[in-house]
C-alpha cells in the first residue's frame, strides 16, 4: 500500500509500513567505567618500557591493594580465578581432599581446586546473608571429624558485594586446624564488623574483571598477613623459576603475572573505591524505593553486621504473591534492552558436579529459583527509571 499525503503535505505511512521507533540503548548489568586517570597512567607505562608483569607499576597497584583491604601482603595476578588457583596450591591441596565452599557462588570459587584433584562438598548459605551458613558448617566439621576427614580449606564467598559472617566461621574452622580462604572477588571495598571483607582469614582472593567495581580490564589479588604464604604464591605465579642464573625449577608454576598496562588501570582506578561503593548504594537505595510496595518483591538482606558495596543489587520474587517468575521478568526487561542476569544457580545442580549434594536447609535453590540481578552498574537516574518502570509494568504496579 503506498503512502498517501493529507492537506499541508504531511505524509501517512500505514500503521504496517511505519518506519520502527529506533531501540532505547542498552542498560548493562555491571559495565566498565573509568574515572579519568587511566589514559595518563598508561602513557606513563607505556613512556616507560615497562610493559610485561614486572617493574614499578604492578608493585605501586600492590601497594595499593594492600592499603585498601588492610592486608598486609598482596600479589597481584592475572586474574581472580588465578588468585584462588596460587592459594589452593599454597595451601597444600592434593588430589583426594576436599574443599568446602557455598553452593550458591561462582564456578571459580572451586574450579581451581576441582582441576586439581580435590573433591568438592557444597554448603548451603544463610537466608541472613546468603552467604556460607555457620551452623551448617559446624555441623559438617564435627561429622568429618568423627569420620577422621576433615577438608584441607574451607572458602566462604562474599557474595554480590556482601560479607560471609566470618567470625564464627574463622572460630570453627580455627578448633580443627582448618584453614579459612575467602572468596572476595565481589566484595572489594565492603566490610564486616568494621574490618575490611576477608581480614582475618589466612588468605583473600579478589578480581578487578571488567564487570567489577574497580576494574584492570582484567586480574586480580591474593591478599594475607602471612608473608610466607604471598611469597610462596609469587614464586608460583612466576614460573616457580629459582634464584639461579639459569632457568631452575624445583616444581611447576604458572604465567600469572599482572602485566603493566592492566595494572595501570587498575592503580588509576582503585582510589575512586568509596566514591564507586557509595554510587552503588545509592542505586540499590534508589531501587528499593522505587519497588517498595511491590507485593512478593524483596531485596536481598544486609546484615547489621555488615556493610556491602551492592556490587550487585539482587532481587526476590515469591510468584505465589506477585503472579511473575524471575525468568517472565528477565524476558520483560530484555524485550527493554535491559540486561538483567539469575543469581548463581548452585553448584551441586550444575552437571559439572553431577551427583553432588548441598548440605544444609535448601535456601541455595530457593533463592536461585527466585532471585534476579539487576542493573547496577553507573546509570543516569532516567536510566534507573527505565528499569523501575519496566519492573512495575510487568508485576503490575
Amino acid at each position: 500500500m503506498a503512502a498517501t499525503k493529507e492537506a499541508g503535505g504531511v505524509v501517512l505511512f500505514p500503521a504496517r509500513l511505519r518506519p520502527a521507533a529506533p531501540p532505547q540503548p542498552r542498560i548493562h548489568l555491571s559495565p566498565p567505567a573509568l574515572v579519568g586517570g587511566e589514559l595518563a597512567t598508561l602513557s606513563r607505562t607505556l613512556t616507560s618500557g615497562w610493559i610485561a608483569p614486572a617493574g614499578p607499576v604492578p608493585l605501586a597497584f600492590e601497594e595499593a591493594i594492600r592499603d585498601t583491604t588492610g592486608f598486609s601482603h598482596a600479589a597481584a595476578v592475572a586474574s581472580g580465578t588465578a588468585a584462588l588457583h596460587l592459594a589452593y596450591r599454597v595451601l597444600g591441596v592434593e588430589r583426594g581432599d576436599e574443599v568446602w565452599t557455598q553452593s550458591l557462588t561462582f564456578v571459580a570459587s572451586i574450579a581451581p581446586a576441582v582441576q586439581m584433584g580435590a573433591r568438592p562438598r557444597f554448603l548451603d548459605v544463610s537466608p541472613e546473608s546468603w552467604t556460607l551458613d555457620p551452623e551448617v558448617l559446624e555441623t559438617q566439621l564435627r561429622q568429618a571429624a568423627r569420620r577422621g576427614k576433615l577438608p584441607r580449606a574451607v572458602v566462604p564467598v562474599d557474595l554480590y558485594g556482601q560479607p560471609a559472617d566470618l567470625d564464627p566461621i574463622l572460630s570453627l574452622c580455627g578448633r580443627w586446624g582448618v584453614p579459612v580462604l575467602c572468596d572476595s572477588a565481589e566484595a572489594l571495598g565492603a566490610h564486616y564488623r568494621g574490618r575490611p571483607v576477608g581480614k582475618g582469614a589466612a588468605m583473600a582472593a579478589f578480581s578487578f574483571n571488567g564487570n567489577k567495581i574497580i576494574t584492570a580490564g582484567g586480574g586480580g589479588a591474593l591478599v594475607s598477613d602471612d608473608p610466607a604464604l604471598i611469597a610462596r604464591a609469587r614464586h608460583l605465579a612466576t614460573q616457580a623459576k629459582e634464584a639461579a642464573p639459569h632457568y631452575q625449577h624445583e616444581t611447576t608454576g604458572y604465567s600469572y603475572g599482572l602485566s603493566s598496562v592492566l595494572a595501570s588501570v587498575g592503580l588509576a582506578q582503585i582510589g575512586a573505591l568509596p566514591m564507586r561503593v557509595a554510587a552503588r548504594r545509592l542505586v540499590h537505595a534508589r531501587y528499593a524505593e522505587g519497588l517498595a510496595e511491590l507485593p512478593g518483591l524483596s531485596f536481598m538482606p544486609e546484615p547489621e553486621w555488615s556493610h556491602a558495596t551492592r556490587w550487585l543489587t539482587v532481587l526476590q520474587l515469591d510468584p505465589q504473591r506477585c503472579g511473575v517468575t524471575p525468568e517472565t521478568l528477565r524476558r520483560a526487561l530484555e524485550a527493554a534492552n535491559i540486561e538483567s542476569r539469575p543469581v548463581w544457580k548452585p553448584l551441586h545442580l550444575q552437571p559439572a558436579f553431577h551427583g553432588a549434594r548441598c548440605h544444609g536447609a535448601g535456601h541455595s535453590v530457593r533463592l536461585f529459583e527466585r532471585g534476579l540481578c539487576l542493573p547496577s552498574g553507573a546509570m543516569t537516574a532516567d536510566e534507573q527509571d527505565r528499569v523501575i518502570d519496566t519492573i512495575r509494568t510487568c508485576l503490575g504496579g
